[in-house]
């Protein structure tokens, strides 16, 4: 299918990664919603990363995920991604731990579940020491990883704590840059959004993951890294199904993205769940300041 706009070119809908072998070197694969949903792994997409690998390409999987490289890594493998899907990761969490070792002395407020407190265990391994975690009335700069209860809360519900942060002129590290994310049918809120209000109200934010450069960086060199060394930015093919993210992030770094889009914005983009409203795919392509390449309704060979 095509999706066609009196203003622009059309935007071809691949029909699969094998669409992609000869005219890419690598890929830089979003994770949930792309290879996974938080419960379990998408089998197609998967095949269809081993077989890009099979044909010579390269795949780094770059994530917003708030922990670190190798916590991701364990949990993609025990939702059953095979470990021969990829070359390697990247994830703002681990960016995130990098920041928070280069602070080495300083005590940090975490604003976000407990379940994140790998990022801090993982960071005080680095350090040889236990990362100073303390209220926010001590804190000398703030993590943040999350909603606390991301199932019932809002980011409005964080007004007045993020208010007393500004107030104390304390630093965010948003570890996870995303917005909302889909977990299973639900959609959830993310540090993204309360690091957004925290930027809002006047606070200093410091942004790890997509769509920000250091972590398009970070890939890049993963993929120099591996055998056959640096690719070029011409021969790298983004792919996710983050307008803001994913689609703005490979913009901003020079790179070709195609957007999947039967992921967190299908209602919009599917609202009748067969063809593209290709109308609210210009609005949101306006909105991310980058266009796709191609699209396609999810990954697979």
């Amino acid at each position: 299918m095509t999706v066609r706009t009196e203003a622009a070119a059309p935007i071809d809908e691949i029909a699969g990664l094998h669409e992609l072998a000869g005219r890419y070197d690598a890929i830089l694969c979003d994770v949930w919603g792309v290879l996974i949903d938080g419960r379990k792994h998408f089998p197609r997409a998967a095949d269809g990363l081993k077989r890009f690998r099979a044909q010579g390409g390269r795949v780094v999987l770059i994530t917003n995920a708030s922990r670190p490289d190798a916590e991701v890594r364990r949990q993609l493998l025990g939702l059953g991604l095979p470990e021969d899907a990829f070359d390697d990761l990247v994830s703002a969490g681990e960016l995130a731990c990098r920041e928070i070792v280069a602070r080495k002395g300083l005590a940090c407020y975490h604003l976000g579940p407990p379940r994140d407190d790998g990022l801090f265990e993982e960071a005080g391994r680095r350090l040889g020491a236990p990362v100073k975690k303390v209220g926010p009335e001590e804190a000398d700069y703030v993590v943040c990883t999350g909603l606390l209860a991301e199932r019932e809360e809002i980011p409005q519900d964080y007004d007045a704590r993020l208010a007393a942060l500004k107030a104390r002129g304390l630093v965010m590290l948003c570890a996870n840059p995303d917005i909302v994310v889909a977990i299973g049918d639900d959609i959830v809120y993310c540090a993204g959004a309360l690091a957004e209000r925290y930027a809002a109200m006047g606070g200093e934010v410091l942004m790890f993951g997509k769509p920000y450069a250091p972590i398009y960086d970070a890939a890049r060199a993963r993929l120099a890294a591996l055998p056959g060394g640096p690719v070029e930015d011409a021969r790298i093919v983004a792919i996710g199904d983050g307008a803001f993210t994913d689609l703005a992030g490979a913009g901003r770094a020079g790179l070709d993205c195609v957007f999947v889009t039967d992921g967190v914005h299908v209602d919009e983009l599917r609202p009748n769940g067969a063809s593209v409203d290709y109308e609210a795919l210009e609005r949101l392509a306006a909105k991310a300041g980058a266009r796709p390449v191609a699209l396609a309704r999810e990954v697979f060979w």
